[in-house]
């Protein structure tokens, strides 16, 4: 109730921003965790072509961010926002009423440039709203987002008792809703000119040397994230022996960020040094990885061996609910509010190539330490990506090279004077 009565003090477009993010959460994982499955089991594709219908669609939203950014600045954020929606619609429907190869491919393209529209777009969107409460705007959206990925892939799971194309079209119908719900609600606002071109505004952008430092020092942040859905699930079955105690994670999660993000933003605001929240909340992050080492490779599973798992899962959505809306704050004050689309659309690139290749040594670790009789390995490597994100941000921080808090009396005033 507390998060609800929290929402209403915001203005309506922050308010239908956040019911957006869960319903975008919500369609995306009711439909992609089971994608693979449907085209290797139901439509008979060898592992390679799985691969690559679910590389192209990865590669276009994560390839494409910076033009929903740069698109968002020079468009209107509400704009690209809808597009972006109404594309998924097209592009989920895709999946569920065609299994020919191209057509599966338009799929994956057009769900991925949808993505990479609407995600810089929203975010650009919110911080724009937000104005002086940034922070509880988007621990509000880490909320509503974290709510989202635990109802998809629930109701994913129910919809697949029934078939694949169900939850495919259930799933477009939901980014449908909120294509015309924003439509009909979002109200449009006033574009500012950037004063530059396109590439002019890219060249600014890549040009601060800090924002990108800042991006690859989140490195730890995206690889870690990424690890609720690869690594914790999979210690969660092995330490118990049961499929289902992946769900036990989520809810873990879920709980958790409903009882406390907003608590947690409020209480680190009000003591100020943002920068020193981010590398604590990395920091926190990345010691999730080491109770689960305790236990990898356990010859016996059991339930007590789930404790570990569970306590990691716990530490890894607390460091999020730490840092995660303090660095989508820090962000749009790199630099002009004209270019916060582009920013993000940036961050969002360099972070997302940066997390891949994280991603790729997770796994080469995980390989490794089974084979090699290691289990610990792979846990062991996320928490030095953890601590070592941390230490980046630290020592930025330490340099000078991040904006400065704003100012609680004219906070306005403040943004534009440490983004100049």
């Amino acid at each position: 109730m507390k998060t609800w009565r929290e929402m209403r003090g915001f203005p309506v477009a922050v308010q239908l921003l956040l019911v957006n993010q869960l319903g975008v959460n919500t369609g995306f994982y009711l439909l992609i965790p089971y994608l693979a499955t449907h085209l290797g089991e139901n439509l008979g594709m060898s592992a390679a072509v799985v691969g690559i219908v679910l590389g192209v669609r990865n590669l276009s939203q994560q390839g494409l961010f910076i033009i929903g950014g740069s698109a968002s600045d020079r468009l209107g954020a509400r704009g690209v926002i809808i597009a972006g929606c109404a594309l998924r619609t097209v592009g989920f429907a895709l999946f569920a009423l065609g299994d020919g190869l191209a057509v599966l491919l338009a799929a994956s393209v057009l769900s991925g440039l949808a993505g990479a529209l609407f995600n810089p777009a929203v975010r650009a969107y919110l911080a724009q709203e937000a104005g002086e409460r940034k922070a509880e705007a988007f621990a509000l959206f880490n909320v509503f987002a974290t709510t989202g990925a635990l109802i998809g892939p629930l109701l994913g799971s129910a919809l697949l008792l029934v078939d694949f194309r169900t939850s495919a079209l259930t799933a477009a119908g939901i980014f449908a809703v909120l294509t015309v719900a924003q439509a009909l609600v979002l109200p449009a606002r006033k574009v500012e000119p950037s004063g530059t071109g396109v590439l002019g505004d890219w060249r600014e952008v890549l040009g601060n040397r800090a924002f990108l430092a800042f991006a690859l020092a989140m490195v730890g942040m995206f690889t870690l994230e990424n690890q609720l859905y690869l690594l914790l699930p999979d210690g969660a079955r092995a330490a118990t022996g049961w499929d289902g105690a992946a769900g036990i994670v989520f809810l873990v999660g879920t709980v958790a960020n409903l009882a406390l993000q907003l608590r947690i933003t409020r209480r680190l605001k009000s003591r100020g040094d943002r920068a020193r929240w981010i590398a604590l909340g990395l920091a926190v992050m990345g010691l999730a990885f080491l109770p689960p080492a305790l236990v990898a490779g356990a010859q016996s599973p059991g339930w007590l061996d789930a404790g570990p798992v569970l306590l990691g899962a716990l530490l890894l959505y607390l460091g999020v609910m730490v840092a995660s809306p303090f660095v989508m704050e820090l962000i749009p004050r790199f630099g002009r509010p004209e270019l916060t689309g582009t920013y993000f659309g940036i961050f969002y690139v360099v972070s997302g190539i940066a997390a891949a290749v994280g991603n790729t040594v997770v796994g080469w670790a995980m390989d490794a330490g089974e084979s090699g009789g290691h289990a610990w390995l792979p846990w062991v490597c996320c928490a030095v990506f953890g601590l070592a994100s941390a230490g980046g941000v630290a020592l930025l921080h330490r340099r000078g090279a991040l904006p400065a808090d704003p100012a609680p009396a004219a906070p306005a005033k403040a943004e534009q004077r440490s983004s100049a």
